[in-house]
């Protein structure tokens, strides 16, 4: 097969979780490096637990992470007819055969074999029934399951990731291709779809090498070349347990909504897993196709580092332009109620400023709202600690009084002459500037850190920055004159 042709195939009974985006990143990736086709499954056999709604959260994770794909999406849900005749084939080359057995016969067959200390595997009841027999069932019309006869040896494939795997038949039971009402299973469905997709490489994660022995069975079954296999580490939590949601956000879509940049999402998952060789962690999309090959995915687990994406966050946002952040920003401030699309948009230069004064201290969209909520509303509470520490002592509220005044007459609102001021008033007033900067801040801010105080100032504006150093004064008074308890 010269074309490269690759496949994600998500199931619609949830969301796109973080191991399925690796899986479609890698694969994406391999695609646009060696001019291949990047290909949508939606494996939605499952009626019970698939939806269209789930379906439509795959389409736009995807969309989201800039994974685009080249040919419109295959649903096996309208597949049946196409998987039935596969079916059929295997029972007419003699490779499958009909299974009558009830559910309640197969789970008391289990349950003896357990009892008696074998593994579990069907005892091929239905294969050693009688020809007549077969063919009275067959007439009768009773429903049937089709399985697979699995014969003697072994089943060996060559993994780009793993190696060579080899695993003995005798550990592979009968396994069903086909329900009794005539529907594909998982395998079986797989196989042809894969097959008629034309897929060349199949990549996924490693937790689908049990059946991948199943899936080259039925190729050779059919009389199919099975495609190359790649299979991915697993991702860990920071534990080394099995990645879940106590580990973080699960779901691609959690992560938007915590303020994660897709760029940044996109380049953390990279590299679970995967290095470009030199060393590098910032890449771009472009960079990610010129470096990526199979070659380079170690079969190590890989553990998902909170922290890391995090810190990669951090640096994505502080390589965004100030006009881009604030658009990134909006679902956010509105949805905390600190703006109205009304405001950002008519206050655009404002709120350029506020996201570069920011912007070295957040490492998530959702910081600029805990961060910089002072920059759009009065109603805030003192750090209790900080007040503790710089609301305190006997000078305090005089200092700060002194300053509000000393600020109104100041002529230009600017961070050198606000600067300027507040230490012409510690000089009068006896005290280090830092005994004034501090509760100042706290009084604007309600905060101990933040950005430069005096550029801060500045974009907040006179009559706010005086009507807060004022609050502040009948707080830390009034705190003073209360009995203490």
């Amino acid at each position: 097969m010269s074309e490269i042709r690759v496949r994600i195939a998500p199931s619609p009974s949830g969301y796109l979780h973080i191991g399925t985006a690796r899986a479609a990143l890698f694969n994406w990736l391999f695609a646009r490096r060696n001019g291949g086709k990047f290909l949508l499954r939606i494996e939605d056999t499952d009626t019970d637990r698939s939806s269209p709604e789930m379906v439509k959260v795959i389409f736009d994770s995807l969309k989201w992470l800039g994974l685009d794909w080249d040919e419109p999406p295959v649903f096996q849900s309208q597949r049946y007819d196409i998987y039935r005749k596969y079916a059929a084939k295997l029972i007419e080359n003699g490779k499958a055969y009909y299974c009558w057995c009830s559910p309640e016969t197969l789970k008391r067959k289990q349950e003896q074999a357990l009892a008696e200390k074998r593994p579990p595997r069907y005892d091929r009841t239905c294969f050693n029934l009688p020809e007549e027999i077969k063919k009275q069932n067959l007439e009768k019309g009773l429903p049937a399951a089709i399985r697979l006869f699995v014969a003697e040896g072994s089943t060996t494939f060559d993994d780009l990731v793993v190696g060579r795997i080899t695993r003995e038949n005798k550990d592979i039971d009968d396994f069903v291709v086909a329900r009794s009402d005539g529907r594909a299973v998982y395998n079986l469905a797989v196989v042809v779809d894969d097959h008629e997709m034309r897929i060349s490489h199949v990549i996924r994660g490693n937790d689908h090498i049990s059946n991948t022995f199943k899936q080259i069975l039925l190729y050779r079954a059919l009389g199919i070349e099975p495609p190359h296999f790649a299979h991915l580490p697993l991702i860990l939590g920071e534990d080394r347990s099995k990645m879940s949601k106590r580990h973080g956000a699960a779901a691609v879509t959690d992560y938007s909504r915590e303020g994660i940049l897709k760029e940044a999402l996109v380049n953390f998952i990279a590299l679970l897993g995967w290095s470009p060789g030199d060393g590098k962690e910032i890449m771009s999309l472009d960079e990610m196709i010129k470096s990526f090959s199979l070659e380079r995915i170690n079969p190590t687990n890989a553990v998902f580092d909170m922290n890391k994406l995090y810190w990669m966050n951090g640096e994505y946002i502080r390589k965004k332009p100030d006009h881009e952040l604030v658009d990134l920003l909006r679902p956010f401030l509105v949805e905390a109620g600190l703006a109205t699309q009304l405001f950002i948009s008519s206050r655009w230069e404002y709120m350029m400023k506020f996201v570069g004064l920011l912007k070295e201290r957040c490492r998530l969209l959702t910081d600029f709202v805990t961060l910089g909520r002072y920059f759009f509303t009065d109603d805030f509470d003192y750090d209790p600690a900080g007040a503790a520490k710089h609301f305190a002592g006997p000078t305090i509220a005089d200092n700060l009084e002194a300053l509000a005044r000393a600020l109104e007459e100041v002529a230009s609102f600017e961070s050198a002459q606000i600067e300027g001021k507040l230490r012409e008033v510690a000089d009068k007033r006896g005290v280090k500037a830092k005994e004034l900067i501090h509760p100042t801040r706290l009084a604007l801010s309600g905060m101990t850190m933040g950005p430069s105080l005096f550029e801060m100032m500045e974009l907040l504006g006179k009559e706010r920055c005086v009507a807060r150093i004022r609050r502040a004064v009948h707080f830390i008074r009034t705190s003073a004159a209360e009995p203490s308890k």
